[in-house]
């Protein structure tokens, strides 16, 4: 079965940060907004060059907390086929572009400090791989195929060497780790899709300090991601 056929629920788009999710209410003003334990979320059909696709937009909040809790609730109440993960990051600079999108192949929770063990040990438990075989990605998709590393806090300047070094990392969010190791677990695909709102150097990062930085990245990225949604879904 394909993921628009029987399809009132077989496309889930989990969106995460309150900055992010304004902008989709900004974007789908006149939807049946509907309250969960968790967050809101709305239906509605999504026009694509091969007819219109029924989708869940879902907003599960911010961190590893509301993302693992919440993609688990969305997949027990509407079982998915597919799930989308449209969001933010934070970019390396000198590694990636402001408003650059990237379509994540695997994510890496990094926050983990073991005092009794090993804390790789626990890093690697969590780390998840993402199968991007069952769609097919060309250049004129505009994407950099890459991991992103995840962390209940956003990137640290003395920290981006070493996840350079350490992960061959290029963007860090909060939620992308949880989200891909839930549906890992459930078995469902999955598609992370993250637009570079601002960058990071080991000294300091544009957004901090200046929060509009990071508004007007977030404004520009999703309404970006959403203009790109019906590309993907083709791809189904």
């Amino acid at each position: 079965m394909s993921c628009t056929e029987d399809a009132s629920h077989k496309v889930v788009v989990l969106i995460s940060a309150n900055a992010e999710w304004k902008v989709v209410k900004s974007i789908f003003s006149k939807e049946d907004y509907q309250p969960t334990p968790w967050g809101e979320f709305f239906q509605t059909k999504i026009k694509s060059s091969k007819g219109e696709v029924p989708v869940i937009f879902f907003h599960e909040g911010w961190g590893k907390t509301a993302a693992a809790g919440a993609t688990q609730f969305a997949i027990d109440k509407w079982n998915p086929e597919c799930v989308i993960n449209l969001g933010t990051c934070g970019g390396f600079e000198g590694k990636i572009n402001r408003y650059d999108v990237l379509l994540v192949n695997k994510t890496i929770i990094y926050d983990i400090k073991e005092a009794m063990g090993d804390s790789k040990e626990a890093i690697d438990d969590y780390t998840t791989e993402l199968d991007l075989s069952w769609i097919k990605v060309d250049q004129s998709d505009s994407v950099k195929q890459s991991l992103l590393v995840s962390a209940d806090r956003d990137l640290i300047p003395n920290e981006i060497s070493e996840l350079r070094e350490k992960y061959n990392a290029i963007a860090g969010d909060w939620e992308s780790g949880s989200i891909a190791y839930a549906c890992k677990r459930n078995h469902k695909r999955l598609i992370i899709l993250r637009g570079v709102t601002d960058l990071v150097n080991a000294k300091t990062g544009e957004a901090y300090g200046n929060t509009q930085v990071f508004q007007d990245g977030t404004d520009i990225v999703m309404k970006k991601l959403i203009k790109q949604l019906p590309h993907w879904l083709d791809k189904f």
